[in-house]
Order: structure tokens, then C-alpha cells, then sequence
């Protein structure tokens, strides 16, 4: 599924399910030896499928931890993103030139957001287009994938300047044929970013691939 929404020259990988036998590294171990079972397994599964998505690159396997604000520590040279819920992990990797200089992914179960949140993510603009796009296609649901896009923006824009975005840091648009753009509101960094979003199989997915 991911897949349909990255550009040549982004490798990646997923899983809809948990394997049995999937590694870690004595390192990755560490990080998540306290967590619960479920957490632990969706922690293994990304890793495997990130690892997967990197050997299409012809990185040899490496540990992944988890670097500043918890984003991913890629090998050098790579960029990438990781995302997981319930039934569904993925990762997108590729080698960072001028061509790909960062990667976003995010998937969510295609449900509404619990009462409340939606007001609290959405700048006032977002929320009338939101509120638009729900009336001329109820079959989606589009607050639950604003909060997958700006999940995506934020994966893509913090690796690029260090730098925090609140909910509020970007202004999203939807095109319903299968794309959006997001006006960034803070700097220095990107004015903008411009994704793909995909419905399916009981999944919102979103990814951001920006090029400079």
C-alpha cells in the first residue's frame, strides 16, 4: 500500500501482521525491554521492515534507536520514516541527495477521532474544508486523515531543522483525487510540502517525500 504514494528512488516495506522470528539487535533490546507485549511487537515489526526496505538500498543491516524527540537514527547518508497501528507497519527509506532530502509516512485505522480531538488539531481554515470534504464524501474519513498528514509533515519536516511542530505548525489542503498541501507556518525550514494520501483496507495512509 505504501508503495503507491512514494516516488522512484524510495524504497519500502510493510507488514499486517506481527512474525514470530523477527530480530532485534542487542541495542534495540534495550529500548524496549520494560514495554508491554503489544508494544514491543510493533516495535520489532517496523524495525523489520525498515530493515527490509534498506537492504533495497544495499545497506547492510544496523540498529535503529531512537535519536532526538524520538525520531528514528537512520544510517548515514539515509533518510527515512517509520510508522505503525493497529494491523498495519510500514517504513520508507532513501538515499538523502538532492533528489529525496526527507520522508514522512504515517498510516491510521480509518475511523473518526475521539470528540474533541479534531478541534484540536485543525487551524480554523482546516476545520470549514474538513467539514466541506465530509459532506461532499462521507465515505472518508477526513479528520482522522488530517491528523495522519500532519503526522507525515511533522516526520518530514523535524529531520530537516531540528526544530518542534505543534499542530498548528502547518495549514493542510486536501485534493480528494489523492494528494494535499501543507503551507508551513513556522521557520527557518521548508514553505511548503506537498503528499499523497491513499483510503484502503481499513487504513488512512499518508506520505510527504520532499525534494528541496
Amino acid at each position: 500500500m505504501i508503495e503507491l504514494l512514494l516516488p522512484p528512488g524510495v524504497a519500502s516495506a510493510e507488514a499486517y501482521g506481527d512474525p514470530p522470528d523477527a530480530p532485534l539487535f542487542p541495542a534495540e533490546e534495550a529500548l524496549v525491554r520494560r514495554a508491554s507485549e503489544g508494544r514491543r511487537r510493533e516495535f520489532t515489526t517496523v524495525r523489520a521492515c525498515a530493515r527490509r526496505a534498506l537492504a533495497e538500498l544495499g545497506v547492510a543491516p544496523a540498529p535503529l534507536l531512537w535519536g532526538e524527540r524520538g525520531a528514528p537514527r537512520w544510517p548515514d547518508r539515509v533518510v527515512g520514516s517509520m510508522t505503525h497501528c493497529d494491523g498495519y507497519r510500514a517504513a520508507a527509506v532513501a538515499r538523502r541527495a538532492p533528489e529525496v532530502l526527507s520522508v514522512g509516512i504515517d498510516a491510521e485505522p480509518h475511523r473518526g477521532l475521539p470528540p474533541g480531538v479534531l478541534e484540536a488539531i485543525a487551524l480554523p481554515a482546516e476545520l470549514r474544508r474538513v467539514e466541506g470534504l465530509a459532506r461532499a464524501n462521507p465515505h472518508v474519513r477526513w479528520d482522522r486523515l488530517l491528523f495522519s498528514a500532519k503526522e507525515s509533515v511533522y516526520k518530514a519536516w523535524f529531520p530537516l531543522t531540528r526544530t518542534p511542530l505543534g499542530f498548528d505548525g502547518a495549514d493542510i489542503a486536501f485534493d480528494p483525487a489523492g494528494s494535499f498541501r501543507a503551507v508551513l507556518l513556522r521557520g527557518p525550514g521548508p514553505a511548503e510540502f506537498t503528499g499523497r494520501w491513499l483510503a484502503a483496507g481499513g487504513l488512512l495512509v499518508t506520505a510527504v517525500t520532499y525534494r528541496g
